[in-house]
Parts: structure tokens; C-alpha cells; sequence
């Protein structure tokens, strides 16, 4: 690196070295590419340093934990289980290490140099790199915008102390006697379930109808059981209004039904929603991109902007803001950069929340194959009839596949129940290749396994299941 106005020539520059952004990174190193990664906080993003990765190995944790209080239904009996805080932050920490660590030695290992600071658009070919230590330019060919997003913070629920985001609610000091969630989405159910197992009085606040509303009621409904099964309160229609918090505690005010009601917690973690990292010192109106009113970037479908060898992937532009669409986004863009045709393919986004039970979608709901105009056909079948499942101890779940009733095309599925972060890639793939239900049902599933039920849930549409009586 060099310090000065002297620039430097780089055949692409990736701003965010998140889930899209090491893997367009990468990707484009492969494709014969001179990359320049730059990120202002950390390798690996959000999603492997205060996201995904750490709130599932917190997840993992306090599943062991109900797991062995819960172990007497097995003939197992233990006494005197005690949750060592302090030891299951080390834990989380250990995989965040080990993860962006490995990401740190794939940049590397494909020769992709790496700038920790922030970036500044010159010119819509030119942009300064920056941090305490040096500011070199540099001329880039090509350049994608990866830079994620954050969580929205509310005027009246503003961050500290006692009010935390997602980010702190992962590294809290203790584990809280009491925790409110404002947000019944994914992220707040899962980090809520997380705490409820490992002894937390949980309240949800949640403004919709049903907690996580983006998914089936069926779906959502299993959830809702198992959390007040754990002692949380889930309060839906609901209005969050105000905060006051001590150096102990925090109060909320909500209305719900035309009456305001407070609760009390330790903490108050608020989940609704996150927000582009498009604002800030990027420049990005220096160089006059178009953009939504949310603050999205516009793309075509190959993640190209208005201006050409701008590209802009993930949490920036529109969908779901999810790391595997980041990443997919990311490969594409590389290939796109690269001269090869490829361009996004929506078609099935697999979408999953680690709630217990996991749930998880792809493709097509009941609903949505309906008002596309499809003639439906669906198959629905339970976990607690599946011997893998019974082993396993498992009470609930469900798989139900939505399929065409003229040719048999799959067109969604959804999954409730034990591993169905898993199940769902089975079908994802069974969208993307265009399968049929008679695809599926001559596929030979390995007996006992969970994936039976995708099996079973498939002859049920097609009206011959060999577990369960045809009505």
C-alpha cells in the first residue's frame, strides 16, 4: 500500500467482505481477477461476526442445556445442570474465530488483497481507501457494492444500556432473569427462544396478528405453542411506545386492544428490521447511482447498477435481506464481470428461521401457487409418525409440499420440525431442476431418516401414502 494521490490500478474492487462480498471476492479471483476487499469493521460481515454464525452457536447451546434437563423422557437422569455463561460465550467466540479466521486464509490463499477501512468514491472509476494509517487510491475496472446492512434503531427505543440490538443481545454479561423482544420476526423469536430456554422470562411484542408473519400460520403457530410451553409471553396487535430504563432495568409502554400496559425486564432487545448501509461517508451521490426510496440500490438482473461496471449485491438492493442471497448474488456478479451470461434467478430463495421448531420455506405457499394461477395439489405429512423422529424424542412438525395438480411440478414446500434447515434443500433443488411429485416419490430416501417425510409428504398429494390411511 502506498499513501498519497499516486493511484493504483485494480481489476475490481469489493467493498464489504460480508457473506456476497468474499464470495464475489473469491468467485472473481478464480475468474482471473485482481481484487481489492475492503471492509471498515471486520472479514466475514455481519453474519459471521454478530449474526448468524454466533446467535446459532447460542442456539446450539441452550438446545444442549433443554436437551439434558429434558433427558429423563429417554430414561436419562441428571441433576445439578448448571449454564456457565461465561464458558458459552467462549464457545460462540471459538466458532466466530475459526469461521472468519477461514475466511481471512481463502482471501489470501486466492491472492485477493485485503484493506481494513473505509471507501470513498472519486469517481464512478476511482475510489480512496482509507483508515487511521493510510489512504491510498485506487482506479478499478469494475466494482461491487456489498456493504450489508444494520439494525434499524427506533426514536423511541434508541440503543444503550439497557435497550439493545441484536448485536448486543449476543454478548450479553448474563444471562437475564427477565428479557422484552419488540419484533416477532425471525431475529427476535430466535434470540427470544434462545434466552426462554436458558431460563428467561420472555414477553414478545409483536404488531402483526401472529408472530413471524412471513410464514404460514400453521408454521408460525407450532412456534408460538413451544414458546409459551417455555414461559414467554406473546402479546400480538400490539404498539410499542415508549422506554425508561434504570441502571437495572427497563419499562416498556405498549398499547394493545386500546389500552396501554407495561412490562418490566432486565433488557429490551429491539428486532424490526435492518437497514441498508447505503447512507454514510460511501459517497455513493458523488457518483449518482440510482436508488429506491428505501435506500436500496437498483439492479438489473445480472446485480449491474446504472452505472455498468457497478454492481451492488445482498442487504443493498431489493429482497430478503439473507446471507445465502448475498452470496449467490455475489457469484453471479464475479461471473457477470467476468464475461460469462449468468444473471438472478429468484425462483427459490430458501427461507429458514432456527425457532424451535425450525422452520423453514421454499419456493411457492399454498396461497401464493393459487393466486399465480396454478390448479394446487398438496401433500402434507406429521413427524411424530416417522421412526427417526420418534427416536429423536420429537413431538411436532410438519413437511407440506405444494405441487401442481395438472403436470405434478413442484412448486413449494414448507417444513416445521427438527432439522428442517436442512430438509428444505431437497426441495429448493427439486424446484430449481423442475421435479415432479413422481420424481421425488421413485427417489429411494435411506430409511430411518427425516427425509422419509418429504417421501411421505409426496405420495400423500399424489393419493397412494403407505404411512398413513387415504381418507
Amino acid at each position: 500500500m502506498v499513501v498519497g494521490d499516486a493511484s493504483l490500478d485494480i481489476d475490481l474492487l469489493v467493498i464489504g467482505a460480508g457473506p456476497g462480498g468474499y464470495v464475489a471476492a473469491i468467485r472473481a479471483a478464480q475468474l482471473g481477477q485482481n481484487v481489492l476487499v475492503v471492509d471498515k469493521q471486520y472479514v466475514g460481515g455481519v453474519c459471521l461476526n454478530v449474526g448468524c454464525i454466533p446467535s446459532k452457536a447460542l442456539i446450539s447451546a441452550s438446545h444442549q442445556y433443554e436437551s439434558i434437563n429434558h433427558a429423563s423422557e429417554f430414561g436419562i437422569t441428571a441433576s445439578d445442570v448448571k449454564v456457565e455463561w461465561s464458558k458459552v460465550q467462549e464457545f460462540k467466540n471459538g466458532v466466530v474465530k475459526k469461521l472468519t479466521g477461514g475466511v481471512a486464509s481463502l482471501l489470501k490463499a486466492n491472492k485477493i488483497q485485503y484493506f481494513a477501512g473505509e471507501v470513498m468514491f472519486i469517481s464512478d472509476t476511482e475510489a480512496r481507501v482509507f483508515n487511521d494509517q493510510e489512504a491510498p487510491r485506487y482506479r478499478f475496472k469494475n466494482c461491487i457494492i456489498a456493504t450489508g446492512s444494520r439494525p434499524i434503531e427506533l426514536k423511541a427505543f434508541p440503543y444503550g444500556g439497557r435497550i439493545v440490538s441484536s448485536t448486543e443481545a449476543l454478548s450479553l454479561p448474563e444471562i437475564p432473569k427477565s428479557l422484552v423482544v419488540i419484533g416477532g420476526g425471525y431475529i427476535g423469536i430466535e434470540l427470544g427462544q434462545m434466552y426462554a430456554r436458558f431460563g428467561t422470562k420472555v414477553t414478545v411484542i409483536e404488531g402483526s396478528d401472529t408472530i413471524l408473519p412471513g410464514f404460514d400460520s400453521d408454521m408460525s403457530s407450532l412456534v408460538a405453542k413451544k414458546l409459551k410451553g417455555a414461559g414467554a409471553d406473546i402479546v400480538t396487535g400490539a404498539q410499542a411506545k415508549s422506554a425508561e430504563q434504570t441502571d437495572k432495568d427497563v419499562t416498556v409502554t405498549y398499547t394493545v386492544g386500546g389500552e396501554d400496559k407495561q412490562v418490566t425486564a432486565d433488557y429490551l432487545l429491539v428486532t424490526v428490521g435492518r437497514r441498508p448501509n447505503t447512507d454514510g461517508e460511501l459517497g455513493l451521490d458523488l457518483i449518482d447511482l440510482k436508488m429506491t426510496d428505501r435506500g436500496l440500490i437498483e439492479v438489473d438482473e445480472q446485480c449491474r447498477t446504472s452505472i455498468p461496471h457497478i454492481y451492488a449485491i445482498g442487504d443493498i438492493i431489493d429482497g430478503p435481506a439473507l446471507a445465502h442471497k448475498a452470496m449467490y448474488e455475489g457469484r453471479v456478479a464475479a461471473e457477470v464481470i467476468a464475461g460469462q451470461p449468468s444473471k438472478i434467478d429468484y425462483k427459490c430463495i430458501p427461507l429458514v428461521v432456527f425457532s424451535d421448531p425450525e422452520c423453514s420455506s421454499v419456493g411457492y405457499s399454498e396461497k401464493e401457487a393459487k393466486e399465480k394461477g396454478h390448479n394446487v395439489k398438496v401433500g402434507k405429512f406429521p413427524f411424530n409418525i416417522n421412526g427417526r423422529a420418534l427416536s429423536l424424542g420429537v413431538k411436532e412438525g410438519f413437511v407440506k409440499i405444494i405441487a401442481d395438480a395438472d403436470n405434478g411440478l413442484v412448486l413449494g414446500a414448507q417444513i416445521a420440525g427438527i432439522e428442517a434447515s436442512n430438509m428444505i434443500a431437497e426441495l429448493g433443488l427439486a424446484i430449481e431442476m423442475g421435479a415432479t411429485l413422481e420424481d421425488i416419490a421413485l427417489t429411494i430416501h435411506a430409511h430411518p431418516t427425516l427425509g422419509e417425510i418429504v417421501l411421505d409428504a409426496v405420495e400423500m398429494a399424489l393419493g397412494h401414502p403407505i404411512h398413513a390411511i387415504s381418507k
